[in-house]
C-alpha cells in the first residue's frame, strides 16, 4: 500500500463514530401544538437546555407540531416514516408529549411538561 492510500485509510477509519452507532436508533419525538400553552411553557423552560445537552447529540430529535393542539395526532402532521410510531401511541390526545423510540418501538411515552424529567431519566438509562 502506498503512503497516500495508507493515510487515507487511517483517516477514514478514525472518522467512524463508534459511540453514535451504538445509539443511532434512538429517537426522541416531541408532539405539540402551536396554540398549546404547556408546549410554549416547555419550550421556554426546557428546550434550549435540551438542545445543548449531551443526550441531544446522541439521538435523533423529531418535532411533530400542528397549528392546533387538537390536530397534533392527525397523520398529515407526522412524516411518513413516523406513521408506525403514531400507530403505537395508545391515546392520541394531549400535548406536549415526549416519545422515546428505539428500534421502531416506543419505549417511553410521557405527557405533560412535568413529565419531561421522566423522559430524560428514561433516555439516560437507554444511552447508558
Amino acid at each position: 500500500m502506498n503512503r497516500r492510500a495508507f493515510l487515507f485509510a487511517a483517516a477514514s477509519a478514525s472518522a467512524i463514530p463508534v459511540a453514535a452507532g451504538a445509539v443511532s436508533d434512538l429517537k426522541v419525538i416531541y408532539v405539540g401544538g402551536w396554540d398549546c400553552p404547556p408546549c410554549i411553557q416547555w419550550k421556554n423552560a426546557q428546550k434550549t437546555r435540551w438542545l445543548a445537552s449531551p443526550e441531544f447529540q446522541r439521538v435523533t430529535w423529531v418535532e411533530v407540531e400542528s397549528p392546533k393542539l387538537k390536530e397534533a395526532y392527525q397523520e398529515r402532521y407526522w412524516p411518513g416514516e413516523l406513521k408506525p410510531i403514531l400507530d403505537q401511541v395508545p391515546r392520541k390526545s394531549g400535548t406536549p408529549r415526549f416519545l422515546v423510540v428505539q428500534d421502531g418501538r416506543i419505549v417511553s411515552n410521557e405527557f405533560g411538561v412535568s413529565r419531561w424529567s421522566a423522559t430524560m431519566t428514561d433516555l439516560r438509562k437507554l444511552l447508558g
